[in-house]
């Protein structure tokens, strides 16, 4: 059997068949508009550059001057929060030390706040398919 529809192809680990991915907001304190050239494009190569280590894949990435959208797959043994915690961590760490100007005028580069949203949902004929392959498993 294959899991696979045009825009989908389903991860595969032992004992799971899945496809979790979410869409993830998080903001600067205050909102500050900080996050413009050569911050944002560093950032993106931050968050690019700890995809393995942390678990998690890359879909889509937007660096907006107060905000950045994360559109990522992550396995569901991972749990969203504690991923971002890291990646707020690691970029907060990086960029503060990379960027002085960032320490000056915020007191830390992010909220402590996220969005986080599940991006959708397989077909019901694509349940139904992964349920008919285990019959006689």
């Amino acid at each position: 059997m294959q899991l696979l529809t045009k825009q989908t192809q389903y991860k595969h680990q032992p004992s799971i068949v899945f496809r979790c991915d979410y869409h993830i907001i998080w903001c600067t304190k205050y909102r500050r508009p900080v996050l413009e050239s050569p911050i944002a494009e560093r950032l993106k190569f931050l968050i690019h550059e700890k995809q393995d280590e942390y678990g998690y894949e890359v879909l889509e990435v937007e660096i907006m001057p107060d905000h950045v959208h994360l559109v990522s797959g992550l396995s569901p043994q991972r749990a969203p929060n504690r991923i971002i915690a890291n990646i707020k961590g690691y970029t907060a760490h990086v960029l503060r030390k990379e960027f002085p100007r960032l320490r000056s005028r915020l007191p830390c580069l992010w909220t402590r706040g996220k969005f986080i949203s599940s991006t959708g949902g397989v077909t019901l004929a694509v349940l139904k398919q992964y349920v008919e392959s285990q019959k006689g498993v």
